[in-house]
Parts: C-alpha cells; structure tokens; sequence
C-alpha cells in the first residue's frame, strides 16, 4: 500500500471540552501508530474502542504524548498505557528536574517534599509515570528537536518550560488561600460572563484579550511532521509563547511560514487568549479581502470542541481562521469525531465534515 495517514480527533462529550488523539500512518511499507493526548478518564475506553476498530486490532502503540499536565488531556491516556503494550511514553515530569528548580523554590530546603508537591499539583501526568514503570514503557522527554516518529518536537524549548513551572499557579511558591480562590474564581464566572456578550462586525474584524493562556498550557508539546507531502501541526492548548516559540523553530524544520501549513490544530478547543491577530498572521499571512469558495480554502484547521461546552470554540477564533483561508473543521456535531486523511483506507461512516459558516458575531 502507498504511503498514507489518518488523523482522528475523537469527540470529548463534557461539560467542557478535551483532546483525544489517535493518528496512523504509513511510510516506506511501514505502519505507525502515535496516540497525542486521551481526554478524561471516561474518554480512555472510547479511545482504545477507536483504535482498535479503526486500525485493526493492534496490540502495539509507537508512542503516545501527553502534551501537557491537564486533565481533559492526561487524565485517560492512563487506560492506553493499561490496555496496549507501549513503545514510548513521551511526557515531561516536573519533579524529574529538581536539581534545577530547587534554587528557585525558597520556601523548600528537602528535595523530596518539593518533588511530592508537585507531584501532589499535577496528578494526572504522576498516574501515567507510575503505569509506564509497572508495565516497563520508556519514558522520554517531549523537548524542542525530540524526534517522536515521523513527528519534531517544535515546542517547548527546556528553559522556557522550567520558567513555566516556576511561576504556574499551581507550583508550591504560588499557592493562594481557598478565601482569595473564592474571589478570583467568582471574577472569572463574572469575565466568562462578559465574553459571551455577543457584537455584529463585518468580515475581517478582529479582537483579541490582551492576556494569554495559563502556564499550564503554554507547557504544551506542540509537534511537526511532513506526512505523505502535507504539513501537519499539533499544538494541543499552547498559547501565544509557544506558538511563537514553535514559528521561530520552524525554519529548522524546512516549513517556510507565513502559510506552508496543511493541517493545523486549533489550540486550546478554540480559546480567544491562546492565539493573536498578530500570531496568526506570523502563521498564516495577512486577512484576506473574502472569504473562499468551499473547496478554495488553502489550509485546514480542526478544534476540538464539546457540543456541550458553550464557551469554546470561541467565535472570533472561527473568524480569525477563516480570514486566513481555513477550511474550519470542528468535532462539535459529529458523532464519533472527525478524521483528516490523506490516502487512507476507507472508513464507513465517516463522511466529510458540516461547513461551518463565518460568524457574523464576535465576543466583546
């Protein structure tokens, strides 16, 4: 069989949305398969059904990436690991560099309590080290220039993610009393609020928040790979610094930006402060005067998104990547998920996906 691959975005039915990843791929008679993220716990089983239905029963994963500490991305990852022989596990481990932050973290003087605290401050991706030991799974770095298969590493560099864990607000040195908790998560509910305040622009128009992501996001593992001739981004929930991060490393990897681009991974399901106007014109060039015909786009985006999870994708981003000629492609609606291919086998019942028409509305 010729050279192929399948990109599958399964659907994260929550409240609020997840990344559950499975990708196939076939290069020089050799089959490949690379699992980036499981949801949370409840996607893991839907995962391994995918897998196995869709890419004949293996017994046998290549690698599988947990891009970054959340839960709607780590936390099902764990029954992958549980239920197929593993060759790598490709994950960072805060507490795996503590020689390096313990000269940062003043309040700790005992490397082992600095280690359990963080341990303590991002469960999920502590599971998954724990399974990968008992079942005997490598554990590897995901750092900039890591090879993971047909896939480099564009992002994070290792200095950038340790300044991450440092000043997260989940690490020892930023822990707040449940009282101001209580206050800022109300002033969240109040902002989240705000957002969903609705204004008519014409096409173009384009505002984005001033802030960025968390911390925890911008740790993500953003990843390249040049897949049968088309150029593939995955960039999980990375923010505005990684996206940069990742844009400066490109030219290393051959992909010439502004464009260049065939597929590429809405960050964050979506969310208004992990991209800019300024960022993905750095990606994608400049807004076009119109919109393209259906069929003319010049790249294709795909988000995943809860149908239930009424605060992503956010409209301006549905905007702001259709300025720029993507065909926007969305797990919203579409049972089972969607899948991005070129060359694949066949699949019933995986059709193509609805078009989502331009909003003619952005968030304030």
């Amino acid at each position: 069989m010729a050279d192929f691959f399948e990109i599958d975005f399964l659907e994260v039915h929550t409240s609020k949305s997840g990344d559950a990843i499975s990708i196939r791929y076939e290069q020089g008679g050799e089959q490949y398969i690379h699992v980036v993220d499981g949801g949370y716990e409840a996607t893991g089983p839907k995962l391994v059904s995918h897998i196995n239905k869709h890419y004949d029963r293996p017994g046998f994963i290549d690698h599988v990436v947990a891009t970054h500490p959340d839960q709607d991305h780590a936390q099902g990852l764990a029954t992958i690991l549980e239920s197929f022989s593993v060759g790598t596990l490709w994950v960072l481990l805060p507490w795996n560099y503590i020689d390096h932050l313990m000269p940062r973290f003043e309040r700790y003087t005992n490397p082992e309590n600095l280690k359990n605290k963080l341990k303590k401050a991002y469960p999920y991706i502590a599971r998954l080290e724990e399974i990968a030991n008992e079942r005997g799974i490598e554990i590897r770095e995901p750092f900039q220039g890591a090879q993971i298969g047909a896939f480099t590493v564009m992002a994070p560099t290792p200095e950038r993610y340790l300044d991450l864990v440092v000043t997260s607000a989940k690490t020892p040195e930023h822990v707040v009393e449940d009282s101001f908790l209580g206050i800022a998560g109300q002033f969240l509910v109040e902002a989240a609020k705000r957002a969903k305040s609705l204004i008519r622009r014409g096409w173009g128009a384009e505002d984005f928040p001033s802030d960025g992501t968390s911390n925890e996001n911008e740790m993500s593992v953003v990843q390249f790979a040049r897949l049968c001739g088309k150029n593939i981004v995955l960039t999980a929930d990375t923010g505005r610094d990684g996206l940069a991060e990742a844009a400066d490393y490109a030219p290393y990897l051959g992909l010439s930006l502004p464009g260049g681009v065939d597929r590429f991974q809405v960050p964050h399901h979506g969310g208004r402060h992990n991209v800019s106007t300024e960022m993905l014109d750095r990606w994608f060039g400049p807004r076009l005067a119109s919109e393209p015909a259906q069929g003319q786009e010049t790249f294709t985006s795909v988000v995943s998104a809860a149908d239930e999870d009424e605060d992503h994708p956010r409209k301006v981003v549905v905007r702001a990547f259709k300025h720029r000629g993507a065909k926007w492609t969305t797990t919203e609606g579409e049972p089972g998920g969607v899948r991005t291919s070129h060359n694949a086998p066949p699949r019933e019942g995986w059709g193509p996906v609805k078009h989502v028409p331009y909003p003619d509305e952005m968030e304030e």
